[in-house]
């Protein structure tokens, strides 16, 4: 192999890359090939740096930062396959951490601690773990089953009780972003967002744009601030959410019938309430169809209601798992 040379990355480099790259080794690896861009200091600062072999590419690599989750960089590396396991991919982490370095004495930048995202047992596994980075988070597509899980019970079972704990809200509801933003912030303390505005909140998660078209909440039992012998005038708060999105954006094998939901609870409860408000609701979407959920190990309550559900087969792995992987 002759000495290869570096530069910045140029228009047509992603159809030259992709052509002898072929498919990516796992899909986080495809989502990563889209960040493969020019460089620019504004938000979010990127820079991206291209390895050539003869005036042929053959290996990129991209850093770049969020607004989101500002204490780290993202970074991701690739190289062909018979490139591979000579030094390519660590010469451009290493001038991508350079870059980084010159951002942060510039002002550009306020860290140089990077993260990715992998698939065990890929190369992009092995050369993380090589590069010093170590497993912060686990990540999981899953596909539960309809009618896996007993239909909740509210109160005596009247009709007037389950309309008062379960209901429909607008995803432009004040009352869910606060829940949904407080949520997001309590199963991501791994790697901090920050204090999410609720205008962030819309735009992240329930924005049409998202492809958010419908919320459902569990609430709390209603209490009157006078005593039990005084008729409660005020709703139970939100103990869980279930949003729901268009179809099969999470993963592309994953039946065409299962709809994805971003389940979560107020992050306030304790574990047991948390994990029966995401059991009662969780049984309630999935009555009739699958849902596809996208499961953090950091999100104990629903890991702890689906978790048990794989063992069985009650509920599917979708593409397999991704590690975030980081300093």
């Amino acid at each position: 192999m002759a000495e290869l040379s570096y530069r910045p990355w140029r228009d047509g480099d992603d159809l030259a890359l992709r052509e002898i790259w072929g498919d990516a080794d796992y899909a986080a690896a495809g989502q990563f090939r889209t960040a493969l861009a020019p460089e620019q200091d504004a938000k979010p600062w990127r820079r991206t740096i291209v390895a050539m072999d003869q005036g042929i590419p053959v290996a990129a690599g991209v850093v770049y930062s969020t607004t989101l989750h500002p204490q780290r960089l993202w970074a991701y590396v690739e190289v062909t396959r018979d490139h591979r396991r000579a030094g390519v991919g660590a010469t451009l982490l290493t001038m991508l951490r350079r870059e980084a370095d010159g951002a942060l004495a510039a002002g550009l930048l306020s860290t140089t601690a990077l993260r990715s995202k992998v698939a065990p047992g890929t190369p992009g596994a092995e050369f993380a773990q090589a590069m010093g980075l170590f497993v912060l988070q686990r990540n999981r597509v899953v596909e539960v089953r309809p009618s896996a899980l007993n239909l909740p019970v509210f109160g005596e079972g009247t009709e007037a009780e389950a309309e008062a704990r379960v209901q429909d809200l607008a995803t432009g509801s004040v009352e869910l972003s606060d829940v949904v933003g407080r949520y997001y912030e309590a199963v991501n303390r791994w790697d901090p967002t920050g204090v999410l505005t609720p205008g962030m909140v819309q735009r992240m998660f329930l924005d049409e744009l998202t492809g958010a078209h419908g919320a459902l909440v569990l609430r709390a039992e209603a209490a009157s601030a006078f005593g039990n012998t005084v008729a409660a005038s005020k709703k139970g708060r939100i103990e869980a959410f279930a949003v729901s999105y268009s179809q099969g954006s999470l993963t592309p094998d994953a039946a065409e019938s299962a709809s994805e939901v971003f389940l979560g609870v107020e992050p306030k409860l304790e574990h047991d309430t948390a994990v029966q408000a995401v059991y009662d609701l969780l049984a309630l979407i999935t009555h009739q169809y699958p849902v596809l959920l996208e499961l953090d190990d950091s999100m104990e309550a629903v890991a702890a209601v689906v978790n048990p559900m794989i063992e069985v087969g009650a509920a599917v792995l979708r593409g397999g798992e991704t590690l975030v992987v980081g300093e």
